[in-house]
């Protein structure tokens, strides 16, 4: 599960925007706001996001490794 809250924040505070990170991932803007909207995501998103904001493993695991909360 994806702290999508955190992640947004995160991607304000890179600068980078959502259209550069779709096309450096290969997708649509509109998967990055699912993303980021409900939270869920595969592997190989969590590790094109982590190259792409430049994220440490502390962050990485704060933002992508939480756990679903009912």
């Amino acid at each position: 599960m994806t702290d999508g809250k955190l992640l947004d924040q995160r991607i304000k505070n890179s600068g980078i925007s959502i259209t550069f990170i779709a096309e450096q991932m290969g997708c649509s803007r509109n998967r990055i706001y699912s993303i980021l909207a409900n939270g869920e995501c595969n592997a190989s998103e969590i590790v094109a996001l982590t190259r792409i904001l430049h994220l440490t493993k502390p962050e990485r695991d704060k933002i992508f490794l939480i756990e679903k909360v009912n």
